[in-house]
């Protein structure tokens, strides 16, 4: 059974992982676009989605967890 320590845990971690995985491709890709490599494009624009994945992997982890019905 899912307790509300472990509902807590999943969004604490995701939104750390989440903001790490995703300040850090904001950063690289801005300091490349702003040296003039437009390949920093690559790591701004999808900064945001892919910020999202680690907490989407916890959720589905934790979600195993569930009893089937």
């Amino acid at each position: 059974m899912i307790k509300r320590s472990d509902i807590i845990y999943l969004g604490l971690s995701a939104g750390v992982i989440g903001c790490l995985v995703g300040g850090t491709m904001v950063g690289v890709g801005m300091t490349l676009i702003i040296g003039g490599a437009p390949t920093g494009w690559l790591f701004l624009l999808p900064a945001a989605p892919v910020g999202g994945i680690p907490g989407w992997l916890l959720g589905r982890r934790l979600a195993q967890n569930l009893p089937s019905e």
